[in-house]
């Protein structure tokens, strides 16, 4: 099995082991022409005759020899080929038991998946995320840093760094080794922050503690812990500046501070402070370069806005030349969605950024899956915008966990994001190709 799976394609072994294989038929054709010229001018008779002609199993008919000599030599080249590679890979095996071999055959297959961006931050980036790994490494991950709460909120206050806790979040879902790094990074300490390391993630106190290594270059921070960590892909802020985040009811009534809005129903607007700050260059570059950037899912004036009202991040993401995803919550969430349903999250995505900026929106249409208990939100409702106006396409799929109606599921979500973008490649290609007459 082994073996085998060192044979399949994308390993890079096969076209090695085939100059092995005619490096040694060299040697075997060049074997053979030197003892026929030591038989030829021995003569046809002595002991130097027998000898050769016991090597070379002429006692033997002719056909049943070539055959003999070729399923010998097939053998032993599969099993010397085979004992070589143990030989050598057997320092590197994983710790975890499994064949090297998958190891490379994964990160191959990974390194030539599509160039992806995700844009948003708290649980539901980290979801998609989860799903995507699978089908490739070249992710980048966009996240928000106007987070304002917990452990977060007091390490900006207290070393002014970025919010830090939706990018640890993102990095323990692309880390390779994800449930046991999840425990270690999401792992807070007891007692109480204000005064000690209580209520502080490992994952914040390691990157806080990068960033100071650095320089305090938040950017090239979270890079070193992404590298040291073994992510697939990369975690980028969407901003190197902390951001403070506001809004304003329909009211009149002015929210600030991320943690407060999240608890904020009847939202009509929100902003951010500094309202012109630059944003990551590595983050405005992968945008450019992707095949396919989403949007979502996510809390929506939270986690997705934030990123999207840095001006140098919204227009990217109108000048990209791949397809562009809005990914819609299944559900709402109490405070700042409450009561919306497809239409009201399309168009306050709109009313922040700008008509147009995407190409397709993903909606989920199974409404059967498990209710939590004490959940305050409910599934998003598949109220579509009136016509009039140029929209993007509506996909609907089944999305959303079966035991959790409040989140999607990220294999389905992954499966559901790879088709659409499988599709648009090939509506592409067919409209770019010439007519025939």
């Amino acid at each position: 099995m082994n073996l085998r799976r060192w044979l399949t394609p994308g390993i890079g072994i096969k076209r090695w082991l085939l100059v092995v294989f005619f490096g040694e038929l060299g040697l075997a054709v060049a074997g053979s022409l030197l003892l026929r010229q030591v038989y030829a001018d021995a003569g046809t008779t002595g002991p130097v005759q027998s000898l050769l002609a016991f090597i070379s199993l002429q006692f033997i008919p002719s056909v049943p020899r070539a055959l003999l000599l070729a399923v010998a030599g097939v053998g032993l080249f599969g099993y010397g080929s085979y004992r070589v590679i143990q030989a050598l890979m057997a320092p590197f095996r994983t710790r975890d038991g499994s064949p090297l071999v998958e190891v490379i055959y994964q990160k191959r297959f990974l390194a030539r998946g599509p160039r992806i961006v995700a844009i948003g931050g708290g649980t539901g980036l980290s979801v998609l995320l989860r799903g995507l790994k699978e089908h490739t490494s070249n992710l980048t991950a966009i996240v928000t840093v106007a987070d304002d709460g917990g452990s977060s909120g007091i390490l900006r206050e207290q070393l002014g760094v970025p919010a830090m806790g939706d990018i640890r979040n993102c990095i323990v879902a692309l880390a390779d080794a994800e449930p046991l790094m999840g425990r270690l990074l999401q792992h807070r300490f007891p007692g109480d922050p204000a005064t000690s390391l209580g209520g502080h993630a490992v994952g914040n106190l390691l990157i806080a503690a990068m960033t100071a290594i650095e320089g305090g270059d938040f950017e090239e921070a979270v890079r070193q812990v992404s590298r040291v960590l073994a992510v697939r892909g990369q975690v980028v802020p969407a901003s190197p500046t902390p951001l403070t985040l506001h809004a304003r009811r329909r009211d009149g009534v002015e929210v600030d501070g991320q943690s407060s809005i999240g608890r904020t129903t009847e939202i009509e607007r929100v902003w951010i402070t500094p309202r012109e700050v630059r944003a990551s260059e590595d983050a405005v570059r992968a945008i450019a370069e992707a095949d396919l950037v989403v949007l979502g899912p996510g809390s929506l004036y939270t986690s997705l806005l934030p990123s999207l009202l840095l001006s140098e991040i919204r227009d990217a993401v109108a000048a990209a030349g791949g397809l562009r995803v809005y990914v819609c919550n299944v559900a709402t969430q109490q405070g700042e969605t409450a009561g919306y349903d497809l239409a009201d999250h399309l168009e306050a995505l709109e009313a922040h950024t700008m008509a147009g900026l995407v190409d397709v929106v993903l909606a989920n249409n199974q409404f059967r899956a498990r209710v939590p208990e004490a959940w305050t939100g409910e599934p998003v409702r598949l109220r579509w915008p009136a016509a009039g106006r140029s929209m993007p396409r509506l996909v609907l799929e089944d999305v959303v966990q079966p035991g959790n109606a409040h989140h999607h599921d990220p294999a389905q979500l992954a499966s559901a994001l790879l088709g659409i973008l499988e599709r648009e490649v090939g509506v592409r290609r067919r409209a770019a190709s010439p007519r025939s007459a």
